[in-house]
């Protein structure tokens, strides 16, 4: 498998974390779970028309070949053939209202085609980058068609995130914080109530979830590196109650024991698990 991830130059990095590129030859597995990480992505299939959509229970559906994947709470099923020549754009928290000029909310654990977004991109931006000769060639076209759509002066409108929304993030971030949510809306100086709407509208998830998700990723790292510690160790590390507290949260983000995560999990992708 061949993977590659590129830091946008300022001052597109407010918005996006990193572009991405996948090739790799056909896996003896046909699908994937992908694990939610709480951020919004592009995705864009090069080789052929169309993208699958899994759901675990029913037939798989072909989707559009460029797709704006809401930011997500809940696993999701992906087929392995589309992770031949596939690219991708991670988007930092809070930045997806730049993209939409609506509330991030709106595409919560949805996926809509891109060209919904712009009508056309799709077309143009796949046309364009199949003429890049390198993998870091089509990651510099991707960046150079994604610029246009967020560095516009309704972008920034819409990208402005509240202080509150700022702070909130910073201290969801930080594996030692032990701030409640009501602690967290009252240092902003916001009601719980307000402080909650807004977090919601510009992340597109209550803060409570978010702070969960949060949590879950620095459990999902840890257990990626490798380390050898035991269950109740890792929970208190990752800001959990007890190890029991720890593995249910884990199921109810993954679909998955931490037994399970842990043998199947992808060679290269944290969030990434073989489903057969």
């Amino acid at each position: 498998m061949q993977y590659l991830e590129r830091i946008p130059a300022p001052p597109l990095r407010r918005f996006v974390r990193s572009l991405w590129y996948a090739n790799g030859p056909s896996a003896q597995y046909a699908r994937e779970r992908i694990l939610p990480s709480g951020c919004a992505q592009i995705v864009v299939t090069l080789s052929r028309s169309f993208l699958t959509d899994c759901p675990e229970t029913g037939p798989e559906r072909q989707m559009p070949p460029g797709i704006l994947v809401g930011q997500r709470s809940a696993c999701e099923i992906i087929a392995t053939a589309d992770l031949v020549d596939l690219a991708g754009v991670l988007f930092a928290p809070g930045a997806l209202p730049a993209l939409i000029a609506d509330r991030a909310d709106q595409l919560t654990n949805r996926n809509v085609p891109l060209d919904q977004i712009q009508s056309g991109f799709t077309d143009n931006l796949r046309t364009r980058m199949l003429d890049g000769s390198s993998p870091e060639q089509r990651l510099r076209i991707l960046e150079d068609c994604l610029a246009p759509l967020l560095l516009t002066s309704r972008a920034e409108r819409a990208f402005t995130p509240h202080p509150a929304v700022e702070f909130a993030l910073q201290q969801f971030a930080a594996a030692s914080t032990r701030l409640s949510i009501a602690e967290v809306a009252r240092r902003t100086g916001w009601s719980e109530r307000r402080f909650s709407q807004l977090f919601r509208e510009q992340v597109g998830f209550p803060p409570k979830v978010w702070f969960r998700l949060q949590r879950f990723q620095r459990a999902v790292r840890q257990l990626r590196a490798g380390r050898q510690v035991a269950w109740v160790e890792l929970a208190i590390e990752c800001g959990f109650y007890d190890q029991a507290h720890l593995a249910n949260e884990f199921r109810s983000f993954s679909g998955l024991d931490l037994t399970t995560y842990t043998a199947m999990r992808h060679e290269l992708w944290a969030n990434h698990v073989r489903t057969g």
